[in-house]
């Protein structure tokens, strides 16, 4: 349900665009790991996912949300997975991410465990992954789906005041935004090994989102990336409006 509310109100806040890697898709059982920004985020790449294949994914969330009422029945109604985190309760999640998959879904996760503290708009590069998703990866052998996405801090940064104005004046800007798609990867044992892979093509997917939005932070140098490129790319992508 969310998902399909997502890929309905996306487009009233921005304009959403999404790539693909050349051998990208997301088979049944897949995590799917994206790198976080922003409380807007999920949103896009739940509407990008939605649109481009249909998938929809059980998504492990802060157990905060539950408490919101009426969203609370939607999250339960989807299946998605409380987190609890820094308690012993947290583990539990990955069990419940477990069950899922075995089951056929598709389990959308953010390694990084929360947001960065940066206030303004700008994009940033992941943050250091946390262990459960190379723990996850290892426990029930699913493939690992890499997701970038760039452009939900033009909706939502910053404290609560600039949110809120974000939110409202989101429909009069239209702020561009852009999810990138992996092709899926297979981790490997080694749980130090397995995070830092995911985190590099989780960075490499956000690079390729950020820089067509023509974000700096997508270089190392600082440079606008893809200037040239906004019509007609450089690489072999498959490039269209979500």
């Amino acid at each position: 349900m969310l998902s399909r509310i997502s890929a309905n109100l996306v487009p009233f806040f921005g304009r959403l665009t999404v790539t693909t890697d050349p051998e990208a898709r997301v088979e049944p059982g897949s995590i799917i790991v994206v790198n976080h920004t922003s409380s807007a985020d999920s949103a896009l790449v739940l509407a990008a996912l939605r649109r481009r294949w249909a998938v929809e994914p059980v998504l492990l969330a802060t157990a905060g949300l539950w408490r919101v009422p009426v969203l609370n029945r939607v999250l339960v109604r989807d299946g998605y997975v409380p987190v609890f985190r820094n308690t012993p309760r947290a583990s539990a999640a990955l069990d419940q991410a477990a069950v899922a998959l075995a089951s056929g879904r598709n389990v959308m996760l953010y390694a990084e465990g929360r947001l960065p503290v940066r206030r303004d708009a700008a994009e940033t590069p992941p943050e250091d992954f946390r262990t459960g998703l190379a723990r996850l990866a290892r426990a029930t052998g699913a493939p690992v789906v890499p997701i970038g996405q760039a452009g939900a801090r033009r909706i939502i940064s910053g404290g609560r005041t600039k949110q809120l104005a974000g939110v409202l004046t989101a429909p009069v800007r239209r702020p561009g935004l852009h999810v990138h798609i992996g092709a899926p990867i297979r981790l490997p044992e080694d749980v130090a090994e397995a995070t830092a892979m995911a985190h590099g093509a989780v960075t490499a997917a956000w690079r390729t989102a950020a820089g067509a939005l023509g974000e700096p932070a997508a270089l190392p140098d600082g440079r606008a990336p893809f200037a040239t490129t906004r019509r007609g790319r450089r690489w072999s992508l498959r490039r269209r409006r979500a």
